[in-house]
């Protein structure tokens, strides 16, 4: 674990986050448009036709909205068990950008679901999940911010998050244990076609990458805030 203490100095991760930032920023742009260019160009499903595409902007969003909800666990339990000094600071950060991204999820599988369901919403049991997810992430934010004292609203957050951290595997494997309308896995499985499968790869390391970028400028941001205001307090 002493690697991971070594950036928890502020001053530390700050350096690192600058260094790294901008290849991650690069990353993002050039994944995204690669994967939109190829995106767009693959030709209609035999079975979804062009409404395929919606699959490049969904599933991505769908896998980083599990990803975000992980490194809120994480930093939960390094907050809870080893006092990680930044740990607090990175869970409530990713917060919102996990809810952008769960919402995201929702909005688009409701505008695929249309044409290939014929409704926009089933109760389905990865659909049920996934907005339940969406509903964690708001308690999860709710939590930090109806609770003045920070030490105890991170305390009661991080544990939130443990337990809501239950909800990703049922969402993960509610098409293999029930019976739903939602399709089951296919890129493990090599079930997708590889002109499909190269925009999708692309797409969610683009999702990914901005994940990250978005998560390092909300964590530095409040970083120097706090730097800002121990100074404002100190020349008082």
């Amino acid at each position: 674990m002493n690697w991971l203490f070594r950036y928890a100095n502020p001053h530390e991760f700050m350096r690192l986050s600058g260094a790294v930032l901008p290849f991650t920023a690069i990353g993002t742009a050039l994944c995204l448009l690669a994967g939109l260019y190829l995106g767009f160009s693959v030709p209609p499903d035999y079975q979804q036709g062009s409404t395929v595409t919606m699959l490049f902007v969904h599933v991505p969003a769908d896998v980083v909205a599990e990803i975000a909800y992980g490194a809120i666990a994480v930093c939960s339990l390094l907050s809870l068990v080893w006092r990680h000094p930044l740990a607090d600071i990175a869970a409530r950060a990713a917060a919102p950008l996990g809810a952008l991204y769960t919402a995201l999820g929702l909005i688009t599988g409701a505008l695929w679901g249309k044409p290939m369901w014929g409704t926009y919403w089933v109760w389905d049991a990865r659909l049920t999940s996934f907005l339940l997810l969406l509903f964690i992430y708001a308690g999860y934010m709710a939590l930090w911010n109806a609770i003045e004292d920070e030490t105890r609203a991170a305390r009661a957050a991080a544990i939130l998050a443990l337990v809501g951290v239950v909800n990703i595997p049922i969402i993960k494997f509610s098409v293999d244990w029930w019976s739903t309308l939602h399709q089951g896995e296919s890129i493990m499985s090599g079930k997708i076609a590889p002109v499909y499968l190269w925009p999708l790869l692309l797409m969610m390391l683009g999702y990914v990458l901005m994940f990250a970028s978005l998560w390092m400028v909300r964590v530095r941001t409040v970083i120097l805030e706090r730097r800002a205001r121990s100074l404002m307090q100190a020349g008082a």
